[in-house]
This record gives structure tokens, sequence and C-alpha cells, in this order.
């Protein structure tokens, strides 16, 4: 008789530890983490795509064709799409501000401060269709390229956001569901961070139950915002050790999670 009480005690033991585990903020989780690729490099492939998959992990893409690759990359990105990778909205000309310290790599032909409303918003819509031929996809996000969202003070995604399920910006911030602004998501931009400083912002959104977006462009080289292979390797084992704890999506996944949350 004392042998079943105890096995009687244990088991809702693990009851009530599995029901606080699904009973989290974040899709049952207590945390919830992003992470998001820019600018369609070919190091996404190489690198970025096989760890993911070697983990089971899903990221988001935000794909542009600033370096004219993009028609000999579609069978690849077609490949990440159908294995659950997010094919984000990038516009097609990656346009940024020129004229600005640090934006010397800003050419004419795409400075956004030259863009009419009318001229952004075509890219945009341009490249939400041909992600559409690539992946059928009918709901998806945007990042803004450089973090800049008007022309001549005006949010250029106005009259256009019903396109998209959330947009990210570049701003790092880690937010409640509640206090996420789906206009401008906000992120954590990644250069030469350590192992070690990866997973330490993730144990911070861990602490605060929060949503953390990581943003990267290189990995392991590509890009002049760059994060190591080894790092960016650790920081997934980290995510896939503790996925009890932490949701792990797409962008597009997280965002209409957080959509449904507001308006509760």
């Amino acid at each position: 008789m004392n042998k079943w009480l105890l096995l009687f005690g244990i088991s809702l033991t693990l009851h009530g530890v599995s029901a606080a585990q699904n009973n989290g903020p974040w899709n049952g989780r207590k945390s919830a983490v992003v992470l998001t690729y820019d600018d369609a490099i070919n190091e996404h492939f190489t690198n970025a795509l096989p760890a993911l998959d070697s983990l089971g992990l899903k990221g988001t893409f935000y794909i542009t064709d600033i370096a004219g690759m993009l028609e000999k990359q579609i069978p690849q990105w077609r490949k990440a799409a159908a294995n659950g990778h997010e094919l984000g909205n990038h516009t097609v000309t990656h346009p940024c501000e020129g004229g600005r310290p640090g934006r010397e790599f800003v050419k004419p032909e795409t400075d956004l401060t030259r863009y009419s409303i009318q001229r952004i918003q075509t890219d945009v819509r341009t490249m939400n269709a041909l992600l559409f031929a690539v992946d059928g996809k009918t709901e998806r996000t945007f990042a803004y390229p450089c973090g800049d969202m008007s022309v001549g003070g005006i949010h250029y995604l106005k009259g256009i956001e019903s396109m998209f399920v959330g947009a990210r910006g570049v701003a790092p911030s880690i937010r409640s569901a509640a206090n996420v602004d789906l206009l401008n998501i906000n992120s954590l931009m990644i250069n030469g961070q350590t192992a070690d400083q990866l997973i330490a912002q993730v144990k911070q959104a861990q602490e605060k139950q929060g949503l953390l977006v990581f943003l990267f462009h290189g990995v392991g080289g590509g890009h002049g915002l760059n994060v190591s292979n080894e790092a960016h390797r650790q920081l997934l084992r980290y995510l896939k050790g503790a996925e009890t704890d932490i949701w792990v999506a797409p962008m597009v996944d997280v965002a209409q999670f957080i959509k449904t949350q507001q308006v509760k």
C-alpha cells in the first residue's frame, strides 16, 4: 500500500511540474527567442541553415537582392522554407538612408531619402510577390533595412501594413507580449559577440520572461557584421538544451502569437 501511495505522489508531482512548464507566457514556455538572419548571404546556406537543421531549430531569413544573387539562390530558399524556416521580406533593393556617419555603403540609387512612398511600397510589394512564388506562403514578416522606417517623415508601411504579421526593427529590448510593438519588433544586432555573451542575453530573457530577437548577418563570414560559427553553434546548443523553458520559433509564428495575446 505504501508503495502505491508513493508512486501516486510521484505521479502527482510530475504532473504538477509538467503543468507548470506548459503554463508559461510564451506558448507554454517561460520566454521566447527568435533567430533572424538578414541579407540573403551565401553563408546562410553553408553555415547557418545546417547548424539550425542539425538541432531541429527554425529561424527567419530576411531576403533581399542587394547582392544580385537571389535568382541563383531560389532553389535553396525554397528548400529552407519547405524545412520550416520563414522567408521574410527585406525589400528587393535594401534601401537605407544615406548621408549619415557609418552609411558610406549606401549608394545613390538605393538611398532611401531619394525614394517616394510609392517607390518603396512597390519595392516591398515586389519582394512579397517573389517570396510567394518561392514558398507559397501568404503570411510572413518584414524587416526594415538598416532599421529605417520612413520616407519624408511618413512611415512607409502605412497603408500596406496588413501585408505582414509583424515588422522587425533594430532597437534592442526584451519585452513581454503585451508590450511588443508589432510594427517595430525589437532585436539585438550581433557583431562579434562570444558564445557566453549571446547566452547571457538568452538568460536575461529567461529571467524577464520576455521575447529576445537575435539579428544576425554573417555567420562564420560573408558580412562585415559577423558572428563566429562556434559562437553561433554554442548558442543554438544552449537553446536546444533549454527548449522546455524557451520557445524558439520563426518570427511569423511568434508575431501571430503576440497578436492573439494583445487582442485578449
